[in-house]
């Protein structure tokens, strides 16, 4: 997989846990994953993990994807 690829998979993926977040924040635990997945827990349960795997992913990943940290 290309890595400009992998790169914007996880950060939409990490944008989805973040709005996710906001929302049950907000909305007093309005889950959106939830809402839109909630009749097929595995699949709910695997994006979890894939946003969380995301999450590591961009922050390992951070400094050299990013201009203003001192990237490429």
């Amino acid at each position: 997989m290309n890595m400009k690829v992998l790169h914007m998979v996880a950060f939409t993926l990490l944008l989805v846990g973040a709005l996710n977040w906001g929302l049950v924040g907000l909305f007093n635990n309005f889950n959106l994953v939830a809402a839109l997945l909630g009749s097929w827990p595995v699949v709910e349960r695997f994006v979890y993990i894939l946003v969380g795997a995301s999450a590591v992913y961009v922050i390992t990943a951070h400094k050299a994807d990013c201009k203003i940290c001192g990237g490429k």
